[in-house]
């Protein structure tokens, strides 16, 4: 109870001088802003963007584009570009309709118009595949995040705006956090943002930028695990991008949980516009615009540096003593467009990241602390990728896409042990994981009619790796070394489909995947069928199956033994066969309501060659690699479950997104006992609800949102207590692994804000305010050695993030 109450302390002390801070800081810039415009006009806006075919990619030329707000406020036509223009738009949301003979309309709803930021829109029209002079299908729409970039996705999959990542409450602008409140869809961490998709480990998650396959994007994470505290990535630099949870078409490979496939945004190409920020993931400083008033090219780049970092250098206690996280990043994109309908892309992103755990700064008192007392731990980490694409329309059906791309994966650690009371310092453990990547991929889209289409392409990783990782014993005098190994790996994949629709209700994706991995010699061809049927204009049916592997990360194929011997080389891919079926139904134009159910069986799953509980389904969020050697794969797993979505669209100032699911998540290990995974909560719902409110004149809303999340409890490994208390260090009883379960997680957590537009600026404020009721949610059991108990890591408790953004 006194750790508790020191921690609480602590933590309304840091947050609260840092709300002080805020508050000064906003008053004093509202203050100069406001003086500024205090006579100015009300701001109105400029709506710009291009239509193209969806297929093809080919502009339509005289697609009519409509702005409303309740009436026609404003429209234009596109020009022999594809390009449309509308100027003078008031302030405020908006909605736009795009029609154009032959092809369904596109309705995009609520699109935020403010004074700070021309509104640049990529949309997409779909061909109608019964001839008449217009044909409206209201839910499908750009903007409904049902709707993928993705042509070929018909189940488990949906889209997201980066303002999506801003605002729900507790997702502080991360899309993985964002993702969390998805159906199916459960946090792994509240400290990290890994996420488990339908009971996997997050290891099973890949992730695409631009169609490249990129390392982990985030601060603190390496190149075995997928998550971290912070991403790298800036939602201010996201554009619309997809996400899945299963059954995902042939493109993707190597992943058995699910994708994220991102799309960097296009700088303005005909106004420079400017973004100030700080918040939780740090103080930040954008710029976006054409190289030159007669260029279309263009460019955008955001740069951040750590918010904790810089409260400690100004003397602010944060509540984490010395042992303050450092990390900085940068996003990036340059388009220049070329002759021909042509496109060339510069692209990348980049982070460091350090802490410094030191046992000097350890108050053994409390149960739960970072760190421990004898010991120093001195983390370093770095990621980066740039890529160069050309974009290209060979024919009027034809258009391809090519690109070269290099990434950087490194993390480092050393520990040093200290012989207390004398304080004496001994090289305890040491590692380091160098990946430098290297990525060709092709992508080619045809379109043969309005009922047939066919996408195609390749991707080749070349990997140079650099692994180190040992443990040190007896005052540092004798090595245990787990890796020590350079060298190439290659993976290649290739994949095709055809999308047909048989008529306007009926349509098919059939699709083939195969990947190569020059480790273990092994080729695998993967099948992927998707079905959609339309039982009306508001819903629908929908089937899907893949067939999907994925290789074990490089630092466990080549971990070795006691004997120094590596024993893992020749693993398989682990094997995952999806099914799904699925209903969805828009009750209204802003109002949807979908069902997902599935299956996944696991097999060929990497098990110790004896008999035991371990399995690598089970190994995910976590800072620490796997050391598991003598590995076979003959363990098998199966996830299964119910998925539901309420969602209503915003709409009138007003959004609300309820999920649930329901499932159930097993495994064998060697010893073929099945058990609960790591990741079996049983279930999880979240409820999220946001609303605006127009304070007097136009262009300043006050707004509010909420978010209520229960989960069941994971199961995990009870400790050994004797063992424990014999070696001094935390054993678990492996032989009942998982067979305890930790009480249900709950969380409520509430975004408040004012958003001011003036006339050409814009501002706003806001805070969110996580785990308001501050719910101790167990994360995790050990021991405490000082004390000789057992003790308790708790998630997240209370804490407020002030955020305050300046766009002009």
């Amino acid at each position: 109870m006194n750790r508790t109450i020191s921690i609480i302390t602590k933590l309304f002390a840091a947050t609260f001088k840092v709300l002080y801070v805020s508050i000064k800081t906003f008053l004093f810039t509202y203050c100069v802003v406001y003086a500024t415009n205090a006579f100015a006009q009300q701001g109105t806006q400029t709506i710009r963007g291009t239509v193209i075919d969806r297929e093809s990619k080919q502009p339509l030329i005289g697609a009519t584009i409509s702005v409303s707000n309740g009436s026609i406020i404003g429209g234009a036509t596109t020009d022999t570009e594809g390009n449309f223009k509308i100027e003078k738009i008031p302030l405020g949301r908006k909605n736009i309709k795009v029609t154009y003979i032959g092809y369904e309309t596109l309705n995009y709803p609520d699109v935020m118009v403010t004074a700070g930021k021309e509104v640049i829109l990529n949309l997409s029209l779909v061909e109608a595949v019964t001839k008449m002079n217009e044909v409206t299908i209201s839910y499908d729409r750009k903007k409904d995040p049902t709707v993928t970039n993705n042509e070929m996705a018909t189940v488990s999959s949906r889209s997201f705006n980066p303002d999506d990542t801003k605002k729900y409450a507790g997702a502080l602008g991360d899309p993985s956090r964002m993702a969390a409140n998805f159906a199916g869809v459960v946090s792994g961490n509240d400290s990290r943002n890994d996420i488990v998709v339908r009971g996997n480990s997050p290891n099973a998650m890949l992730w695409q930028m631009e169609g490249v396959n990129i390392p982990n994007p985030n601060h603190f994470g390496n190149s075995f695990n997928t998550g971290g505290p912070v991403s790298i990535l800036n939602s201010n630099n996201i554009g619309k991008s997809d996400f899945f949870t299963s059954a995902f078409p042939a493109q993707y490979g190597n992943a058995n949980g699910g994708v994220f496939d991102l799309v960097l945004r296009e700088g303005n190409n005909e106004k420079r516009e400017f973004l100030g920020q700080v918040g939780f993931n740090g103080f930040e400083l954008g710029a976006e615009g054409p190289f030159s008033r007669k260029s279309k090219a263009s460019y955008i780049f955001n740069y951040r540096y750590s918010t904790l970092a810089l409260m400690q250098k100004i003397g602010l206690n944060v509540g984490t003593g010395a042992a303050t996280p450092l990390y900085q990043d940068m996003n990036f994109k340059v388009a220049i467009p070329t002759k021909g309908k042509g496109k060339i892309t510069f692209w990348g992103m980049g982070g460091f990241s350090s802490i410094d755990l030191l046992g000097k700064d350890v108050d053994t008192t409390e149960i739960n602390f970072y760190g421990q007392r004898d010991q120093n731990t001195l983390p370093r980490y770095r990621t980066g990728v740039a890529g160069a694409s050309f974009e290209k329309s060979l024919t009027s059906k034809t258009w391809a896409k090519f690109t070269l791309a290099a990434s950087h994966s490194y993390s480092k650690f050393q520990t040093d042990s200290l012989a207390l009371p004398s304080d004496n310092i001994y090289r305890k453990a040491q590692g380091y994981f160098q990946d430098n990547k290297y990525s060709a991929v092709l992508n080619i889209t045809h379109k043969i009619n309005s009922k047939n289409s066919i996408n195609a392409g390749f991707t080749h990783d070349l990997t140079q790796f650099d692994y180190f990782n040992k443990d040190v014993y007896n005052k540092g005098t004798i090595d245990s070394v787990r890796v020590n190994q350079q060298g190439n790996v290659n993976l290649t994949q290739a994949y095709a489909q055809w999308k047909h629709r048989f008529n306007a209700k009926f349509t098919t994706n059939v699709g083939l995947h195969s990947q190569y991995m020059s480790v273990n010699e092994q080729i695998v061809l993967e099948p992927r069928v998707g079905l959609k049927y339309a039982l009306n204009e508001q819903s629908s049916i929908n089937a899907g199956y893949g067939l999907h592997h994925q290789m074990l990360p490089i630092y466990n194929i080549f971990v070795q033994n006691a004997q120094g011997q590596q024993t893992n080389k020749k693993l398989d891919f682990t094997r995952s066969n999806h099914f799904v079926l699925g209903y969805e139904n828009m009750l209204t134009q802003t109002l949807k309501f979908k069902i997902e159910t599935y299956y996944q069986l696991l097999s060929d799953v990497p098990v110790n060659n004896y008999p035991s509980s371990y399995s690598s389904l089970n190994v995910g969020a976590a800072f620490q690699p796997s050391d598991e050697s003598d590995l076979v794969n003959k363990g098998t797993g199966e996830n299964y479950g119910v998925e539901l979505t309420l969602e209503r669209y915003f709409n009138k100032g007003f959004y609300y997104l309820i999920t649930g699911s329901l499932f159930d998540s097993k495994y064998k290990g060697s010893d073929g006992i099945e058990r609960n995974t790591a990741f079996n909560t049983k279930y999880a719902a979240n409820i999220l609800a946001g609303k605006e409110f127009a304070l007097g004149k136009k262009g300043t809303i006050l707004y509010a949102n909420v978010k209520f999340t229960t989960i069941g409890g994971r199961y995990f490994t009870p400790l050994d207590f004797m063992q424990s208390q014999a070696r001094l260090i935390a054993v678990y009883d492996k032989s009942n692994a998982f067979s305890e379960k930790q009480t249900a997680y709950f969380r409520m957590d509430v975004k408040a804000g004012y958003r001011k537009d003036f006339k050409s600026s814009s501002m706003e404020f806001s805070v969110d305010f996580q785990n308001v009721t501050n719910h101790q949610n167990i994360f995790s059991q050990g021991y405490n050695k000082y004390r000789n108990t057992i003790s308790y890591n708790y998630q997240q408790g209370f804490f407020p993030v002030p955020t305050f953004r300046y766009t002009f």
